[in-house]
């Protein structure tokens, strides 16, 4: 269903400002993600304090954002903003992830990034879409945190199986070697943004080669985050 200018992706009731792209009344009903480790996302009675998982094998990140858990109705816009051709819906989602890290940023007082960096596509899988919807949440989210937006920092130099059909194991050994940053970011925050994050085999193997570079800090950022793996 294609959105009305000035209404709610979601009720279609009309907008007081157009930017905002889901009302009020939508924004109270959205799914609200249980109790989570702060740095990978997934469920966690821990509070602030990293969840075994974590304590035992530690992701090469410092946390994790998300806008929503993998459910309706965020996962539907995420579906319609990814294979339906409608890139119009980034900045509403943007949005939501953007209010989510002011939360994590008031409360635990995030290093605000210097440098952010999206996802890459391969370039065969760029032109059949015809854009990088990670790109597209990375831009206007970059101005908004004030941060450099460095869109070809990173490219994904050989073309994948598409991570969806794989098993966790499978996945990480799709991506092995996929990536290369073209940027020294040494002593920067960094933050890498994806539109899902699942295993976190994408985010895992390219947070490895910063990691590498000696980044100061590394937040993963995503509008969707599987909680169940």
């Amino acid at each position: 269903m294609l959105t009305i200018a000035g209404r709610c992706w979601l009720c279609q009731c009309p907008l007081h400002l157009t930017i905002q792209g889901i009302c009020s009344l939508c924004m109270k009903h959205l799914p609200v993600a249980p109790p989570h480790c702060l740095r990978c996302g997934l469920p966690s009675s821990g509070g602030e304090a990293d969840c075994g998982r974590c304590l035992l094998k530690p992701p090469p990140w410092d946390a994790m954002i998300f806008a929503s858990p993998y459910e309706m109705p965020v996962s539907g816009l995420v579906l319609r903003f990814k294979f339906s051709g409608q890139p119009e819906l980034d900045t509403a989602l943007t949005r939501l992830l953007l209010l989510r890290w002011q939360e994590r940023y008031r409360r635990r007082n995030l290093p605000r990034p210097d440098v952010l960096l999206s996802v890459p596509l391969h370039q065969k899988r760029y032109f059949s879409r015809g854009y990088n919807q990670s790109e597209l949440l990375a831009k206007p989210l970059a101005r908004w945190l004030h941060c450099e937006y460095l869109p070809n920092a990173l490219s994904r130099d050989r073309q994948t199986t598409s991570q969806q059909s794989l098993t966790e194991r499978e996945r990480k050994w799709n991506l092995r070697k996929a990536f290369t940053c073209h940027i020294n970011l040494r002593d920067k925050h960094v933050m890498l943004l994806d539109d899902v994050v699942t295993t976190g085999s994408t985010v895992r193997e390219i947070s490895k080669i910063l990691r590498n570079q000696g980044v100061a800090s590394l937040q993963i950022a995503c509008i969707c985050r599987t909680l169940q793996t």
